[in-house]
């Protein structure tokens, strides 16, 4: 009987440890078109990036659930040059796959010369240099059959194409044809082809990126088809009644993993509305359980729809350790990274950005704070890389804060912080100096092309009684977000805060200005004379 009771024990623990429940989006923030491998028990992510450098995000997890980002996989100008990259351009849909020990991205650069794919032994080092694939489409995937053959698979043409090749060289072994056209919802893309129980499952999505997206899937005996759709298609959706009310909107571009206890998951992208049917942050990386009986169509959560709280049993958590919302620019924060070499001069970790190529020389860690030496080009720059570094907003309720002053500075120099969804669309907040040795406090609210400017003089009498560096007051900046508001804040001493702007959310939304990416909260700096600089003490974000 005490056996028994040992065993009926050990069964109610591994109960409660299996069946934990979690919380999407598992990776918050603008994170889409997300792909899954995996490696022994370890899981690894990468998403899309679009015109900003590094390129294609990479995570590591242990459960599927906890995420955390371990560098980049484009992380040198080799890898990914982005000229004249515009928000709705750059690096689309990679997809990551761990075969034979080794790892293989493969994406398109729509700025560039089209599909590649890099290869590493270590997703936490340095990948190779770009294997060009001379194929048709984007959302590029590979599949290895069992004989070793590897199979391309790409959107074009209003449909899914396919071809044999060789994934080390990138040559093409056959030609391309057409092996699914889908279900009849628009833009067919995001192929993903499995073997499971004899038969060749082809994943997609379909409906486009807005609300309509959906998850649809085909089967074949064959690699190259015919592919059959499944009755019930689509397999994932929330373009449906039942989860019209749902925060959560716009789910597809999906992958399926098997994960090392037997169990099936889709990774999904997906975006949080807010101020009514508005998203701000992009679409975000979603998780759901899938059933997938032995010759049967694969089942996502039961219900075909996913929810914020998953009330499901999930492996074994192992979360990572919570990291600092704030960033002393003490240290670098990058030791892990391949990208170390502007990583480390900054002290900025892998979840900053730049936007196209940036020029290292503009970005240093010195003594303490992070300095942006300014250029010419400001934030309405869409050809250049102005002097920016931006951090995902991942909440809908946040506070991001910084403390700046400005060096070497002539009539004209500004910096300061910005709420960045791409060069028509931000708002910024900023220390200016207006010349005579005098300095303003400014917002600016780029809508398209509406233009708003608000300029407060700070009086010489607060001027001298804040901490002045180099002749520039030094300057407290706040931002803080809500459901259906943006509010930008001023301090001269770090404590008082003064409301300098308010302005709505849905004004910098995907549905009022389209385009792919998702909210940034900058730091950033100009300079007309390309001399002066801006020095940030630190950045948080909460």
């Amino acid at each position: 009987m005490k056996r028994i009771a040992i065993c009926i024990l050990t069964l109610t623990i591994s109960i409660c440890i299996q069946a934990q429940g979690y919380t999407n989006p598992v990776i918050p923030g603008f994170n889409p078109d997300p792909s899954v491998c995996r490696a022994g028990d370890d899981y690894y992510v990468v998403t899309s990036s679009f015109h900003y450098f590094p390129g294609v995000p990479i995570y590591h997890s242990k459960d599927l659930v906890n995420w955390e980002q371990v560098g980049h996989v484009l992380s040198r100008r080799s890898q990914l040059e982005l000229p004249d990259a515009r928000s709705w351009s750059g690096i689309y849909a990679p997809t990551i796959r761990h075969h034979n020990g080794r790892f293989y991205m493969i994406t398109t650069n729509c700025s560039s010369k089209g599909n590649f794919i890099v290869t590493t032994d270590d997703p936490r080092g340095e990948w190779s240099d770009p294997i060009w694939v001379d194929l048709p489409g984007i959302d590029p995937d590979l599949f290895w059959d069992e004989d070793g053959t590897c199979w391309y698979s790409g959107a074009g043409n209003d449909g899914i194409v396919q071809c044999q090749i060789n994934p080390d060289t990138g040559e093409k072994l056959s030609e391309p044809r057409m092996i699914w056209y889908g279900t009849g919802g628009r833009y067919p893309e995001a192929p993903h082809i499995y073997k499971k129980d004899g038969w060749y499952y082809l994943l997609i999505a379909e409906g486009g990126t807005e609300f309509g997206h959906g998850v649809t899937i085909a089967r074949s005996r064959h690699v190259d088809g015919p592919y059959i759709g499944a009755p019930h298609n689509p397999i994932l959706t929330h373009f449906k009644q039942a989860t019209q009310k749902s925060q959560i909107q716009g789910v597809g571009h999906a992958d399926i993993i098997q994960a090392h206890d037997g169990s099936w998951w889709m990774v999904c992208l997906g975006f949080r509305t807010q101020s009514g049917s508005h998203h701000l942050m992009g679409r975000e990386t979603f998780l759901a359980p899938v059933s997938w009986e032995k010759g049967a169509w694969p089942v996502v959560n039961g219900t075909g729809d996913i929810a914020l709280e998953m009330n499901v049993p999930t492996l074994p958590q192992k979360p990572f350790a919570p990291k600092d919302a704030r960033n002393e620019f003490t240290r670098p924060q990058s030791e892990l990274l391949p990208e170390s070499a502007l990583m480390k001069q900054t002290g900025l970790g892998p979840q900053w950005w730049w936007i196209r190529n940036p020029e290292p020389s503009r970005y240093v860690l010195n003594a303490g704070f992070l300095r942006l030496y300014g250029t010419e080009h400001d934030l309405q720059e869409s050809i250049e890389s102005p002097t920016f570094a931006g951090f995902r907003q991942q909440d809908i309720d946040f506070t991001a804060e910084t403390c700046m002053w400005l060096g070497r500075s002539s009539e004209g120099d500004r910096a300061g912080m910005t709420v960045f969804m791409d060069a028509e669309a931000h708002y910024d907040i900023y220390l200016r100096n207006k010349g005579n040795g005098k300095w303003t406090i400014g917002i600016h609210y780029a809508m398209g092309v509406l233009n708003h400017i608000e300029e407060t003089e700070v009086e010489n009498a607060a001027a001298s009684k804040s901490d002045l560096r180099n002749g520039s007051p030094r300057i407290w900046l706040r931002i803080t977000g809500e459901s259906d508001y943006y509010r930008l804040w001023y301090s001269l001493d770090g404590h008082e805060f003064i409301q300098a702007g308010i302005n709505h959310t849905r004004y910098l939304s995907s549905e009022t200005v389209s385009g792919f990416t998702g909210i940034l909260i900058g730091l950033w700096a100009q300079s007309p004379s390309g001399k002066g600089y801006a020095d940030f003490d630190y950045f948080e974000y909460r």
